[in-house]
């Protein structure tokens, strides 16, 4: 080997270690914080925190299993593409709404009148957006069901976030954590790889992270962050359980955040649930910490608009 091969060899092996250094380094200032914010929770809580530029990490029971309520669907968002990917299914697919698959709780579509001319595009944008059960439910059988998803997430090497509702062999898993699970790490960097276009396609990766950043759901991790900023983002709410995952293009850096919760003693619905306050708490902090030349507090008076009944 020349001199000057062996010197090219020597900066590269410099750069990659400290890369995969920073993209490892524990932010133990962050984290205390973080901890001291989060201590007092009443319930199980899992956070994961990670600033792309910086590799600055959080990690509280970061790999532990949390049900995802209606984060699921993000894996059924990655099933759906990759039926579109494959020439399966088309995104501008023409489909007939029939009221047979109506479904409860969060959407809309539920209220559609029967024989309704709709398409793919729309019933990704209200499974995202408004978290509409309906359209959700419709996307994971034409995915292929439960549990051709969970083999694409499986592929995609996340071995942790599957399916468990209406999917074959996960009765058992579905009693515990309900419609799907997850850990926080894992679904923290399904958003990183989205927004670094390396799932399925970087066009797929687009245009799932597009669909991502426009979420109804504003008065909780997202109320923490200025206007005008994009915000991927996706939550997950039942009873005893309130998570969050999102993604922040920071003018300082991009950074994500996944904040799960379990087993919550405070089920309320209202706008100061125990969940949703840490979560607002934690996202504002967070986004001063790694922004600290544009701080952000929400405007006076913005309380008299947002208190009450969640939904």
């Amino acid at each position: 080997m020349t001199l000057k091969s062996a010197l090219v060899l020597s900066i590269f092996i410099l750069a990659f270690t400290t890369k995969l250094q920073a993209q490892t380094t524990l932010d133990q200032e962050l984290t205390s914080s973080i901890k001291e914010i989060s201590e007092t929770f009443h319930g199980d809580i899992g956070i994961y925190i990670q600033h792309l530029k910086t590799g600055a990490t959080v990690e509280i029971s970061s790999d532990s299993l949390f049900p995802t309520a209606s984060i699921v669907k993000i894996p059924i968002l990655l099933g759906v593409f990759d039926k579109i990917e494959k020439g399966e299914l088309h995104y501008r697919e023409p489909l007939i709404y029939r009221d047979s698959i109506k479904y409860g709780g969060s959407g809309i579509m539920q209220f559609f009148k029967d024989s309704t001319q709709t398409d793919l595009s729309t019933l990704l944008a209200l499974m995202l957006s408004y978290s509409d059960n309906t359209t959700s439910l419709w996307n994971q059988a034409l995915a292929g069901g439960g549990m051709q998803i969970n083999t694409v997430m499986d592929k995609l090497g996340y071995e942790h976030t599957r399916v468990n509702s209406r999917t074959p062999g996960r009765e058992s898993n579905w009693e515990k954590y309900g419609w799907g699970q997850t850990t926080p790490k894992e679904m923290a960097k399904i958003l990183v790889q989205l927004n670094n276009r390396e799932i399925i396609s970087p066009a797929a990766s687009e245009l799932m992270y597009r669909l991502l950043s426009n979420t109804f759901y504003t008065d909780y991790a997202v109320s923490g962050i200025p206007a005008g900023v994009n915000v991927a983002s996706k939550q997950g709410m039942v009873n005893s359980s309130r998570s969050e995952v999102f993604l922040v293009n920071a003018p300082e850096g991009d950074y994500v955040c996944a904040i799960f919760t379990n087993n919550n003693e405070d089920k309320s619905w209202n706008y100061d649930n125990e969940a949703w306050v840490i979560t607002r708490e934690i996202s504002n902090f967070i986004w001063n910490y790694f922004n600290p030349s544009q701080p952000y507090s929400q405007p006076e008076g913005t309380n008299k608009y947002l208190e009450g009944l969640a939904y």
